[in-house]
């Protein structure tokens, strides 16, 4: 059986980033697992740029931002492995045992004293979205769109309808009108979109491309390709409206409904999930409720910029690192505090915070449930307000953060920490 410190489940760029972070805090025996053929993960077809700002201080596209680290791991000599799928995770007596499979050497398992998951996302599918009418080609999701265009040439379609304005429907508005196809308009069923305000301007707005609001794909039309999508107007339960529907003709009809963490690994181990995230249930080191193991990137949380997927996945691989010299850092010797989504927070990330090992300022990320304007964000122990912040505007697309003081964790070691939204 091969033997490492730590074993890395996912070679993107939270992968890398957390590899990175614990080979400079001196664990060095470290192996990166990743099933596509070289690193980079999804980084590798998002030939746009916009990426690295808050981590480089430069403005680079995907492949050059995962260039960047895959550098990193080359020049720290270490190890990894493609075209390779990790199978399971089960205890063991000295660590956490995985198998993995490859065309290779078939089956065969890891010992590892630690693992960092780090299997990033994948998109909602067409069936997971119950849109009524035929099954013909020329359906895909965004990013299966951007991969035909940017890795393999191919043109999915000439004209266009996108339902969702997340980021990669926004942008695939924008590369697919650069190609010479005609995007008639972008849908999203929600009254606000679910992308980056950036995005919505350099991707939308400068080429003219219509967002409609409160509208859904209420029709697919078409044989073997096709022809035709039906779209709506939905009222406040999400209904369709059949006054206020039209007939839009295209041949492709692209999906951006929302990304999903890549969770099935961490389910079959047992380790607790997050109905909102659907990511891991985590402390401020993002180590799960299995010791020894830990998540990080768009597995963890779906993040809207990369440079904090790197950020969120320095901290997991240097608590690795951490864990395997020190062991386990028992919550119960401080306590743990609980952190409580108050008005308009739809999550947080991490979900509790271990005062034993907590660092001297925690950062917890989370994300609100509509559009705000004008608001208080309010952030309390057991009642009593710790911090009070003004913010001129909070959307659902964009990720925010507070830091709390670890003076305020020791006072209250196993108290609640409530984040919240005054109007």
């Amino acid at each position: 059986m091969m033997n490492y410190d730590i074993v890395i489940v996912g070679g993107g760029p939270a992968g890398m980033a957390a590899a990175c972070a614990a080979y400079d805090n001196g664990t060095e025996n470290i192996l990166i697992v990743e099933r596509d053929n070289a690193l980079g993960g999804i980084l590798r077809q998002c030939i746009h740029n916009g990426f690295g700002l808050h981590r480089f201080g430069e403005e680079l596209t995907g492949p050059e931002y995962a260039a960047r680290y895959a550098k990193m791991v080359a020049e720290r000599g270490i190890d990894y492995i493609v075209d390779t799928m990790v199978l399971s995770l089960e205890k063991g007596e000295e660590g956490t045992v995985v198998t993995v499979m490859n065309s290779e050497r078939g089956v065969f398992c890891i010992n590892a004293k630690a693992v960092i998951l780090a299997m990033g996302c994948r998109e909602r599918p067409r069936g997971a979205l119950s849109i009524p009418g035929t099954r013909p080609a020329g359906v895909y999701t965004a990013g299966t769109a951007q991969r035909y265009v940017n890795i393999k040439g191919k043109m999915p379609g000439k004209n266009v309808v996108i339902l969702g304005s997340g980021d990669i429907g926004l942008i695939m508005a924008r590369r697919m009108t650069l190609e010479g196809a005609k995007v008639h308009v972008v849908c999203e069923i929600m009254p606000y979109s679910g992308g980056l305000n950036r995005n919505i301007v350099q991707c939308l707005n400068d080429f003219d491309i219509p967002l409609k609001l409160s509208t859904t794909v209420a029709k697919i039309h078409g044989g073997e390709r096709v022809t035709g999508v039906t779209i709506a107007k939905v009222d406040s339960n999400m209904r369709v409206i059949p006054e206020e529907s039209e007939y839009i003709e295209c041949d492709t009809l692209l999906l951006s409904c929302g990304l999903l963490p890549e969770n099935e690994l961490t389910s079959a181990a047992g380790i607790a999930l997050d109905p909102i995230t659907g990511g891991a249930v985590v402390n401020e080191n993002r180590e799960t409720e299995m010791e020894g193991v830990f998540a990080c990137g768009n597995v963890l949380h779906v993040h809207d910029l990369v440079d904090y997927v790197s950020e969120e996945s320095a901290v997991a691989g240097k608590s690795a690192s951490e864990y395997i010299k020190n062991g386990a850092k028992k919550a119960a010797l401080m306590g743990t505090v609980k952190i409580e989504k108050g008005n308009g927070v739809r999550y947080t990330v991490p979900q509790k915070i271990d005062v034993t090992g907590a660092n001297e300022e925690v950062k917890v990320y989370f994300r609100v449930g509509k559009i705000y304007e004008g608001v208080n964000l309010k952030v309390s122990m057991n009642g009593e307000q710790v911090s009070s912040a003004k913010k001129r505007k909070m959307a659902p697309g964009e990720m925010e953060f507070v830091k709390i003081k670890k003076s305020v964790l020791d006072a209250a070691p196993n108290g609640t920490l409530k984040i919240e939204i005054v109007e």
